[in-house]
């Protein structure tokens, strides 16, 4: 019997233990809940994100990237020096990148948890 389990990311923090995860496969798609505030106005925390992890990322996509050690939740753009990932709450600075290496999936839909008619696709 293969289990499945999957820790909660706190996307405000980025920080997450790997040593707990287990995947029944590494493409399939998988929820995380959103916790602080870099993403709103479009992201409230506690709002639940689906990632589809190896999709083709372009500009202006949400996603979820591991950057300096640590997994972050941003919007991937292009910047005068590159790729940056960028919060959509002003107080967070940008984030430049290499290159889209980084990039670990592609936030495809969200929804408030309870309610089907909050629920948005990207």
């Amino acid at each position: 019997m293969t289990t499945l389990t999957r820790k909660i990311i706190p996307i405000a923090t980025g920080s997450v233990d790997t040593e707990e995860q287990n995947y029944c496969g590494n493409d399939e798609p998988f929820a995380l809940m959103v916790l602080g505030d870099s993403m709103v106005p479009e992201f409230n925390e506690g709002e639940v994100i689906i990632i589809e992890p190896g999709s083709t990322a372009a500009a202006g996509n949400y996603i979820l990237a591991f950057h300096n050690e640590e997994y972050i939740f941003r919007q991937l753009m292009q910047c005068e020096s590159g790729w940056c990932l960028r919060a959509l709450n002003a107080n967070y600075p940008d984030v430049p990148i290499a290159d889209l290496s980084v990039v670990k999936g592609i936030i495809t839909q969200k929804s408030r948890s309870g309610k089907r008619s909050a629920s948005k696709s990207y």
